[in-house]
């Protein structure tokens, strides 16, 4: 559970196998403050170790999803040192949602906008309710938003990301999905159940199946494709060599339902 000091901040609940991590800064719409980012990355290296949880899911309370970096903080110290600790800060906690063992999910409830975007860009899965928008608004003050851009153009065109890079504006969450920045956008009162189901039926998987599977699919994307292909292959048979790939097969071939031991 998170600790008492970031209590305020980040919330934790656990239920069936589905860690919930809601960002809890409401009056500051949620930006990512240095204490926020480090709560965040105290509760995903305590989830990486754990066992008991299957999926993650990032949430947020209040009017926005997240709108970017904590500009207020930002500016309180103006150095070099201090920008180079935040972003490398920031950095680190995005490479650990894509290096986390679980699938982690977006609950993407309203406005995500630069870093904001980045961390829904980031998750490996992301519903959004349909009122949700989602930018990359930093040229507008003068801060081009490089650090978002890096997870943004991994998920949409290079086109669409570029005009959302140089123009700053919204784009709604249809064009969102359309684009491939989202997996869903659903109505909004249906972004709990959207956001359920994908728990439910990704929790009932093997858990080092998931692990396994997730390492390869980021390992992979930027080899040329006969070096993924070698990857793949060997990562095929590490995973076929496993006690639940044997019986998941053999549950299929006898027609029930398989019994994971997660090894």
């Amino acid at each position: 559970m998170v600790g008492t000091a970031n209590a305020d901040i980040l919330k934790r609940a656990d239920a069936d196998g589905v860690a919930t991590l809601t960002l809890d800064r409401p009056a500051a719409r949620n930006a990512l403050s240095s204490g926020l980012m480090a709560a965040l990355q105290t509760e995903l290296d305590a989830i990486a170790a754990d066992r008991s949880v299957r999926v993650v899911v990032i949430a947020a309370n209040g009017p926005a999803f997240c709108a970017g970096h904590d500009l207020r903080e930002v500016r309180g110290t103006p150095t070099r040192d201090a920008y180079e600790a935040l972003f490398a800060q920031c950095s680190k906690l995005m490479l650990s949602i894509t290096r986390l063992p679980q699938p982690v999910i977006a609950r993407v409830h309203a406005t995500a906008t630069a870093a904001g975007c980045q961390l829904v860009a980031t998750c490996d899965l992301a519903v959004a309710a349909d009122s949700a928008r989602f930018a990359t608004p930093g040229v507008n003050i003068g801060l081009f938003c490089s650090t978002p851009m890096v997870a943004v153009s991994r998920n949409l065109g290079r086109k669409q990301v570029m005009e959302m890079l140089l123009t700053g504006e919204m784009i709604d969450a249809e064009t969102a999905r359309a684009g491939g920045l989202i997996n869903k956008a659903v109505a909004d009162d249906a972004l709990d159940d959207a956001v359920a189901a994908y728990c439910t039926q990704i929790a009932s998987k093997s858990a080092l199946t998931l692990k396994i599977g997730k390492e390869a699919f980021y390992r992979q994307l930027d080899m040329p494709l006969e070096d993924a292909y070698d990857f793949a292959s060997e990562t095929m048979v590490t995973n076929m060599l496993a006690r639940d790939a044997e019986e998941g097969i053999d549950a299929f071939l006898e027609k029930r339902a398989p019994e994971w031991q997660d090894k």
